[in-house]
């Protein structure tokens, strides 16, 4: 399929040159694997975080590669009895089964909408002008648009992906201490984080508003395509273009990829198991009771952990599969009033400026990770550094998140292509990054010998491995990516996905966590977290 758009990319018809951005970005060759899976999560196709690429070919983000798409399904259709035209049948029954449902289905819109574009259709096929040639129009003559390098678009992805791995991490660990209150109703800690970035993917999915000038079209033409065309396949085009824009990765992949975390939910299952999920304190309790921590738990019968285990994972399940859907009708209801971001700001301002603000924000941070603003001769000192915490809480998470999230992102191009029913990319970094949590859950949690039996490393080896836990596995591993393919997939595929991730990440943490809980135990923290 990606074979056959390349060997048409050479000569495209000149009636398609509204459609291509006037400075088309160039992606790699890598990004032609995601063409193999199909998501209509919300009409997309499935990649990271609801994603996949289209390579953006001689400056025609995705176009070759749809347009070959179409026309060997039209092969497939009106073909009979040729070996060929079986295989075709057969590849686009396997994107069928992919396939899914949309959040959102408009039937009577729809039904309208294919009423008055027959209407329209047999009006110009009755027209006594039908037979003439379309007017010469000298937009579709205009010279090939120009192409910016491979290396500077994959420049400016990178970095979207850096600055917003590092919002979408700060805004993880805030949701996370504003919902962790005294008499909270739910205390998953991660739960809200996870229905945010679910919500707010679902509303970039399906928007096609913001990046609308992003094509190089002028309004005019979208609305007369949106009116003569299918608005199926109007939305499709529009999709595919928007996907090969590096703010939009930074958004979806970055963002809300950062701002969810399934390492986190798989550790606060094995901890509902466990008996071990941190609860906030919120009764009085009196001074013979001894020193109370939210990791002070109550005894109780194994049934009833199981029963808290299946509250955990049934909980953020369907609370983030009903964020997303949210996420689409919110953008479905703002669409008349939902901006379109201008396309000389975002390509020749935005763009610039977040290479050098990205990459400045990840140096800041380390530095402040060296020189934490309280220490002893800091700005914030609290006196001396067994008082110092910024480095536990935010610094140290702030720093290794965009390589988490940079692991992410290549991982699902490489991987997410090569089973269509079953995005091994996703999987393959959810499970990696829960099994490290659970790596540095015990070691956090255990004295080392290494360190004269100070249990974590001592203060400092405990705050690195929060940051281990916060910043790389929490951008390492998301929950909007994994939501949207459930929504996306077919029925049997979704089910199959969904269950090979929850109890697979699970059993890892049981086999990680559990051999050591159940074994030596755990201790208090030597940091605050």
């Amino acid at each position: 399929m990606v074979g056959a758009s390349k060997a048409r990319q050479a000569s495209v018809p000149p009636d398609t040159f509204w459609f291509a951005a006037r400075d088309s970005y160039s992606l790699s060759e890598i990004y032609d694997t995601l063409d193999k899976v199909e998501d209509s999560s919300l009409g997309k196709t499935s990649g990271e975080d609801g994603l996949s690429y289209r390579p953006s070919n001689e400056g025609y983000p995705g176009l070759d590669t749809r347009r070959g798409r179409m026309r060997e399904g039209k092969k497939a259709v009106s073909g009979t009895g040729s070996s060929t035209t079986g295989t075709a049948r057969s590849q686009e029954q396997n994107f069928a089964e992919v396939g899914g449902p949309p959040p959102v289905q408009n039937t009577v819109s729809s039904r309208i909408g294919d009423s008055s574009r027959r209407l329209r259709k047999q009006e110009r096929l009755e027209s006594p002008d039908a037979a003439q040639p379309p007017p010469f129009n000298r937009r579709r003559s205009q010279p090939e648009p120009q192409q910016l390098s491979r290396l500077a678009t994959e420049l400016y992805t990178v970095s979207y992906l850096i600055l917003f791995s590092i919002l979408g991490t700060l805004a993880r660990l805030g949701v996370q201490w504003l919902t962790l209150y005294p008499g909270a109703p739910v205390v998953l800690p991660v739960l809200w984080a996870n229905f945010g970035g679910s919500l707010f993917i679902g509303f970039l999915s399906e928007d096609r508003r913001l990046f609308r000038d992003e094509w190089g079209a002028s309004r005019e033409d979208h609305r007369r395509q949106k009116e003569e065309d299918d608005v199926d396949a109007f939305k499709r085009n529009h999709a595919s273009v928007k996907k090969t824009i590096p703010l939009y990765i930074g958004l979806t992949v970055g963002f809300c990829g950062s701002f969810t975390s399934f390492s986190a939910f798989q550790r606060d299952v094995f901890l509902a198991l466990s008996n071990d999920l941190p609860t906030p304190i919120d009764h009085p309790y009196p001074a013979a009771a001894g020193t109370i921590s939210q990791s002070s738990t109550v005894p109780r019968d194994g049934g009833y952990s199981f029963e808290a285990l299946l509250a955990v994972v049934i909980l953020t399940i369907c609370l983030c599969i009903s964020a997303l859907k949210l996420g689409a009708h919110i953008a479905l209801s703002l669409d008349p009033l939902t901006p379109t971001l201008p396309f000389p700001l975002t390509r020749n301002l935005v763009d610039r400026c977040i290479v050098l603000l990205a990459w400045g924000s990840w140096l800041g941070a380390i530095v402040l990770a060296i020189w934490p603003p309280d220490r002893p001769s800091g700005p914030s000192s609290r006196g001396t550094w067994a008082n110092e915490t910024w480095r536990g809480e935010v610094l140290f998470a702030l720093v290794f998140a965009p390589v988490g999230c940079l692991l992410r992102f290549y991982a699902s191009l490489k991987l997410n292509g090569l089973v269509p029913s079953f995005p091994l990319g996703t999987f393959a970094v959810n499970m990696l990054g829960t099994a490290v949590e659970g790596m540095a859950y015990d070691l956090q949690h255990v004295p080392l010998q290494s360190t004269a039996g100070l249990t974590g490393g001592g203060r400092v080896g405990c705050q690195v491995l929060q940051g281990v836990m916060d910043g790389f596995c929490g951008c390492l591993t998301t929950v909007s990516t994994w939501v949207a393919e459930l929504n996306g997939l077919g029925r049997r595929h979704a089910y199959a996905y969904g269950t090979a991730s929850v109890v697979g990440g699970l059993a890892l943490l049981v086999i990680i966590m559990g051999s050591v809980r159940w074994s030596v135990g755990w201790t208090e923290v030597a940091c605050a977290t």
